[in-house]
């Protein structure tokens, strides 16, 4: 039986995985054939949704306030005689022991720190929070796109690729919403033409009446989702092995940093990647140097710093930038644990990364230093952090085109990344 291509549309259920995230990507009339970007800025950033506790992560051991608001939580001081004592970096600040895997990238000079970083708005809401760092417009709910597409748009790529910014995710983050193109996907793997389980003859009838270039359904919005997915295919990540030594946890977050790792090495243009990892909000039982915020940690560093291993050479050109809505309160609440703060802290590594330092102004944990009387204050917005890695790194030229209504001035810059 001959079978239409508008069967196939109407009939078998078939769809392009992850597409349905992506309308913009579809509307695309022309797709660059080169897949460059070797060599080229790449930006990685990485949500850690929930509020991740700043102070566990990057202990503030020289403050004396520290531990007398956390009796139970608080991490001891690295000269202490505790195995799960904090990694001392400087005198005053230390890795929390689950982040160890950051120490030696610390100490080669590309892994910096900024403390007391976030947003100025004051909100409490997860849901907020979030929304106003990703459009990077604290306390404004109308804005329509992220920041990251925004800086996509401000330096335009004639010869992008559709793997110009790519986020490891079953919806598209905020960060990448605009009017840029932008892909999300959960696994490479599952990046294709499929049919259902078990009905790859239906995919391949698919993509051969593609193949016959007909002037109708396929023709079009289509023609580019299969050009994607053959681009990808001439790649061949699917076969990637790490390097290096690098061993990525078997994690869904591990797992999401070792395919950045393929896409970057199959030089298909991609410049923007996204990785999130929930589970920060640690309202009951956190721990110290063990429990549950320890486990979170030891597979957060550990999925990174085998990013920045397997990539080797290639991370003279690549920042990794993390970050969270909001911080933890100063004091444990009765559940051992921390509720919703202001302030925390935030992890650049890379080539062109000044590390070895903890950047920014410690406010310090006095009552009458802390915001509202009960958290870490503000001394670092983070869209001047944003605006260093777009101005810096990546090369935009008008930041303030991606951060609106907000002055991303050189002189508010913490000067962790390489002029």
């Amino acid at each position: 039986m001959t079978v239409s291509r508008r069967f196939f549309l109407k009939s078998s259920g078939l769809a392009i995985a992850s597409f349905a995230a992506v309308p913009s990507f579809l509307q695309r009339t022309a797709l660059a054939q080169t897949g460059g970007g070797k060599g080229k800025p790449i930006i990685i950033a990485i949500f850690q949704r929930g509020a991740a506790d700043g102070l566990s992560m990057v202990v503030p051991f020289g403050d004396k306030n520290y531990y007398s608001l956390r009796p139970q939580i608080a991490i001891p001081q690295p000269k202490s005689s505790d195995p799960d004592a904090a990694l001392d970096l400087d005198g005053y600040f230390g890795l929390h022991p689950a982040l160890a895997s950051f120490k030696p990238i610390y100490d080669a000079g590309q892994l910096a720190i900024v403390q007391a970083v976030g947003s100025p708005d004051n909100t409490r809401s997860h849901f907020d929070a979030q929304d106003y760092m990703e459009s990077a417009t604290p306390g404004n709910k109308g804005t329509a796109d992220g920041w990251l597409n925004r800086y996509l748009a401000a330096k335009k790529n004639a010869k992008a690729t559709p793997f110009r910014a790519v986020a490891f995710s079953a919806n598209m983050p905020r960060s990448l919403m605009g009017k840029e193109n932008a892909i999300a996907m959960t696994n490479i793997n599952d990046f294709g033409v499929k049919a259902g389980q078990g009905n790859t003859q239906v995919a391949a009838s698919f993509e051969a009446l593609y193949a016959q270039n007909m002037s109708d359904a396929l023709h079009g919005t289509g023609k580019e989702a299969f050009e994607a997915v053959k681009m990808l295919k001439q790649a061949n990540p699917q076969k990637y092995q790490p390097t290096n030594g690098a061993q990525y946890p078997n994690s869904p977050f591990g797992q999401s940093l070792l395919q950045i790792a393929q896409l970057i090495k199959s030089d298909i243009g991609l410049e923007v990647a996204f990785a999130d990892r929930g589970g920060w909000d640690t309202h009951a039982n956190q721990g110290t140097g063990r429990g549950q915020l320890a486990n979170q940690l030891r597979d957060f560093s550990q999925a990174i710093a085998a990013l920045s291993q397997d990539l080797g050479d290639r991370m003279q050109n690549v920042v990794i930038l993390t970050m969270t809505e909001f911080g933890r309160t100063i004091r444990q609440n009765g559940s051992g644990g921390t509720d919703h703060g202001h302030a925390s802290c935030l992890f650049a590594l890379g080539g062109k990364v000044k590390g070895g330092k903890v950047y920014g102004k410690w406010p310090g944990l006095d009552t009458s230093q802390l915001y509202e009387g009960r958290d870490l204050a503000l001394t670092t917005d983070f869209r001047d952090v944003f605006a260093e890695v777009a101005a810096r790194h990546m090369g935009a030229a008008n930041v303030n085109a991606i951060f609106p209504g907000y002055n991303a001035s050189a002189a508010n810059f913490r000067g962790f990344i390489r002029g």
